[in-house]
């Protein structure tokens, strides 16, 4: 039996902050993980981007699958309807199975409605979509008789038991031994109650992790297999200080030299966590603010002290770790004190990254559960991802959200140089080469990254700048030197950019870039010799010979 499990393409793609959607869940690899180690043929296919019925219809013609499995969030679960039809159109034999969030909190809406769909895993889904497998392989297993499984049956919609949690989760197979990607998990669910999340119903508010050799076994072997940069996706990695510590000092005892991201809570952070953090190779941590109202947090049941807050922030940036902070408006009770109110609370925790959602409401979620009488589920046949509270609510509408969220980014973005300015790192010996790597990927972010690319931002390349000489006053660093001798030619400074590239590469000698930016600056000052140098350390790069053709021409016409 030939098996491909699915992560569909979006109704809509996102503007922003692609990375967090585009990966598909790291369930969909423990599911096959799980199926391979049971004699199984799986294959993974992330159409996030492939949206063409062509295409699509090419590939399941070649790939021939008796089962396609489908990982469901509900931005995606029309992608996977449109999928599953094409793929019965091809075989109304293949057997069609949907999982994940989207599909459980959905389940009866989308067999009610979708034919295409045969079942649909409830809950937690390997070891119920392997004994689903099985029972369709060998008829000897009723389906009725397996735990955590909808379907329909003679136009009746069945659900059966509810499926226990795995006590264990180290008893299931390490994705990593059969797969690479990126986004992690060493623990499932979360104790809180957010009142706009699914995970409390999903996870019944319980936590359960794995131990901490476990989980850096499993980036040990990504490692192996080249990748360097992980995203740690537990809703909150730090819960459990000794866990944390042990797992970092277990990257560290390995030399494992990554470099990765969290998701924590501002109440489960302090200094001994954060210098562990840094150490291990943490560059960010993401923190749910939500609000700077204290009545909107109540509201959302998001229960956050201030002082929690502002410490929160002042600390991860001290160590070096870029603090991110996710905000919601367009919530109940939102009016322009609120929002003001959150714009006081960014300019006093001074955030290095934000990200702004309007509250969109959720199956699942709190706040679905108080609107859902008054729905008609069969809303979930519209193109949306879900349902934008405003358009629910008569004293908020279109233009204040609007201008709300426009308010909003443009003075997190006008404050970034005052938050820049107030960075104060600890002043650890051991920590001054991770303090440059942190000032010069900040730097490059005005000058390069997403924050080069947004006019709003005043002084983008005085603020980068000044990082990449913060970064040189701890410790050589290669992106500081690049970045800083460009700077200085465009400032047409070629003299200091010469000598401050000849020192970036007494500490990095066989770097191409450094070589090429001073073969550059050479050629400005007329060297044309010793541009030519710079030029022939690198006779297969194309960037080095387009210079180099260059040199010879202005030979040539002297």
């Amino acid at each position: 039996m030939k098996i491909l499990l699915v992560y569909p393409y979006p109704i809509e793609k996102r503007l922003y902050y692609q990375e967090d959607i585009q990966s598909p869940p790291i369930g969909i690899y423990y599911i096959a993980s799980l199926l391979i180690e049971n004699g199984y043929e799986v294959e993974v296919l992330n159409l996030y981007e492939e949206k063409d019925p062509l295409y699509i219809e090419k590939l399941l013609k070649q790939k021939r699958p008796d089962v396609i499995g489908f990982s469901i969030l509900n931005a995606n679960r029309l992608g996977g309807i449109e999928i599953a039809k094409i793929a019965k159109r091809i075989n109304p034999d293949v057997k069609v199975v949907f999982g994940g969030v989207g599909a459980t909190f959905l389940y009866h809406h989308l067999l009610k409605n979708f034919d295409c769909i045969d079942y649909i895993v409830i809950g937690e889904g390997e070891y119920t979509f392997l004994e689903l497998i099985r029972a369709l392989e060998s008829d000897k297993k009723e389906i009725s008789e397996i735990e955590g499984i909808a379907y329909k049956k003679d136009d009746r919609i069945i659900k059966t038991k509810e499926r226990k949690f795995i006590p264990n989760l180290d008893e299931l197979p390490i994705p990593s031994k059969h797969f690479r990607y990126m986004h992690l998990i060493s623990s499932r669910g979360c104790p809180w109650n957010c009142h706009f999340c699914g995970s409390p119903k999903f996870w019944k508010r319980k936590i359960r992790f794995r131990s901490p050799q476990n989980f850096v076994d499993e980036i040990e072997l990504l490692h192996k297999k080249g990748i360097n940069f992980f995203y740690f996706s537990d809703d909150n990695l730090t819960i459990d200080k000794t866990r944390i510590i042990e797992i970092c000092k277990d990257i560290l005892k390995r030399r494992l030299n990554i470099s990765w991201y969290a998701i924590s809570r501002v109440n489960y952070i302090d200094e001994d966590i954060l210098y562990w953090m840094r150490m291990a190779g943490c560059i960010q941590i993401s923190y749910g603010v939500e609000s700077g109202s204290e009545k909107i947090r109540k509201i959302l049941n998001k229960s956050l002290k201030k002082e929690d807050i502002i410490k929160a922030f002042e600390l991860t940036k001290r160590y070096g770790i870029l603090p991110r902070a996710y905000f919601i408006y367009g919530c109940p009770g939102e009016s322009w004190d609120t929002i003001n109110e959150t714009i006081e609370l960014i300019y006093e925790i001074k955030p290095l990254s934000c990200m702004f959602y309007i509250l969109d409401i959720f199956p699942g979620t709190e706040f679905y559960e108080r609107i859902k009488a008054f729905l008609d589920e069969d809303i979930w046949l519209n193109r949306i991802e879900g349902i934008m509270y405003w358009e629910l609510d008569p004293k908020l509408d279109q233009e204040f959200i609007l201008k709300a969220g426009e308010k909003l980014r443009n003075a997190f973005y006008k404050g970034l140089p005052e938050f820049v300015d107030s960075i104060s790192l600890v002043d650890k010996k051991e920590l001054y080469e991770k303090h440059a790597d942190f000032c010069s990927r900040l730097a490059m972010t005005f000058t390069h990254g997403d924050y080069s690319r947004i006019e709003a931002i005043p002084s983008k390349e005085e603020i980068a700048e000044k990082l990449y000489k913060m970064a040189l006053s701890y410790a050589p660093d290669h992106r500081a030197y690049l970045g800083l001798g460009i700077i200085l030619q465009k400032k047409r400074r070629f003299e200091e950019s010469v000598n401050l590239l000849k020192e970036g590469i007494k500490h990095f000698p066989q770097s191409e870039q450094l070589h090429i930016c001073l073969g550059v600056s050479y050629m400005n000052l007329g060297k044309i010799d010793k541009a030519i140098s710079c030029f022939q350390r690198f006779p297969s790069s194309q960037q080095a010979n387009a210079y180099l053709s260059e040199c010879r021409k202005i030979i040539s016409q002297i």
